[in-house]
């Protein structure tokens, strides 16, 4: 019998934790010290990139990205209905048109073949950008987005705020690290509570371009400068000057403290993850419960364990759940349904397979601290509600 509530994500928060965020407090920086610098080379080095710039949120990191690829009003860009609605926010903060794509019906990705449609049916250079989400954990197939934007001219800006620590296999045979930009040129990561780096909130931009590296880092913060290279004068050790407008979207020293002990658990929090993936695909085989799919290859990051479940029955589980303290979650309604985006001149119908998910989606609990106990609880629950 579990006694307390069981949702569907969870921080873990330790020792190691609490020990570098209060050395941080005592330090003698709490914004731009030296902590920063060290979490962007720390978290660069795991994913192979040349470049991170940590900043306030995944928002902030999707705007950033908009920004440094100078995204004008009336660009078009390609994103995602399933997501959260910052994947598609961010770039209409600099007044893109936004463009959704719908999903795979296996993966719940952006459907590549789709993709390809819509960019055929379009001159060269119509789409500015394609931002794809690792929804999930699920890392997309970014080779072949690759040759897209190289046969189509646009940017591929990866929001990877799901599936740090996740990889895929490329025709080559090579292992790569979601976020280390060998065929992004820009990928993105939120540190909220519910993810793998919980630093209550911030987020990363990561690309392998020094250009597009120093304009996130120059917009980050207001659009200033120190570097005696790029000033237009130098009046002393003094002299700033704010060069273009920019945003304070700048991450704390105690936040990169916490980040980088978060870090060093990243690794044992995927294998854990995917154990706990493992355990509910076995006991949901051959039942009405539809389970994740993943191909050969892929390391899913699993920061959500969705389930499919009949549409008529969906409302029912996860009333059924919640009665029995299980915060299950229902993750994405779809962006291009929300009243906004309609505004714009999306309706429903438009995008039927991601409506078609929607409709009988659930998110089950899924963090690495799960125990077996909770874990059989919900496995429990869920199974006693398809035998009444």
């Amino acid at each position: 019998m579990i006694d307390h509530v069981i949702s569907y994500g969870h921080q873990y928060i330790n020792d190691e934790d609490v020990q570098a965020v209060v050395a941080a407090l005592k330090s003698d920086y709490m914004t731009q010290g030296p902590r920063i610098g060290e979490f962007e080379k720390q978290f660069a080095e795991y994913l192979g990139c040349r470049y991170a710039c940590m900043v306030s949120n995944g928002t902030a990191a999707l705007h950033l990205c908009a920004m440094a690829l100078d995204i004008q009003p009336g660009d078009k860009v390609i994103t995602t209905p399933i997501t959260f609605v910052a994947s598609a926010n961010g770039f209409r903060y600099q007044g893109a048109e936004i463009v959704f794509c719908d999903i795979d019906p296996k993966t719940f990705l952006m459907d590549l073949d789709k993709l390809e449609t819509l960019l055929k049916a379009a001159p060269k250079g119509t789409y500015k950008a394609v931002v794809p989400v690792d929804f999930a954990g699920y890392p997309i197939d970014e080779e072949r987005l690759r040759k897209m934007a190289d046969d189509y001219d646009f940017a591929i800006v990866v929001d990877a705020c799901h599936a740090p620590g996740g990889s895929f296999v490329d025709s080559k045979g090579e292992k790569q690290m979601v976020g280390n930009c060998k065929y992004a040129d820009l990928t993105v990561f939120s540190f909220h509570p519910v993810k793998h780096i919980a630093t209550g909130e911030g987020g990363a931009v990561t690309t392998n371009r020094k250009d597009l590296y120093d304009r996130v880092a120059l917009y980050r913060t207001h659009g200033i400068t120190k570097d005696p290279a790029l000033l237009e004068k130098n009046d002393g050790g003094w002299y700033y000057e704010m060069q273009e407008l920019g945003y304070n979207y700048r991450i704390t020293e105690m936040q990169a403290a916490l980040g980088m002990t978060q870090l060093a658990r990243l690794d044992w929090s995927i294998q854990r993850r995917n154990e706990i993936a493992r355990k509910y695909d076995e006991a949901f085989k051959g039942t009405i419960v539809k389970t994740p799919y993943r191909q050969e290859g892929i390391t899913h990051a699993f920061h959500l364990y969705i389930i499919q479940v009949p549409a008529d029955m969906r409302k029912g589980l996860y009333d059924h759940l919640r009665a029995n303290k299980v915060y299950s979650q229902v993750l994405y309604i779809p962006a291009h349904t929300m009243p906004y985006y309609k505004r714009q001149g999306w309706k429903e119908g438009d995008m039927p397979v991601a409506e078609d998910y929607y409709k009988g989606c659930l998110a089950l609990p899924m963090f690495p601290t799960l125990t077996e106990e909770e874990q059989d609880w919900v496995i429990a629950k869920v199974m006693e509600f398809f035998a009444v």
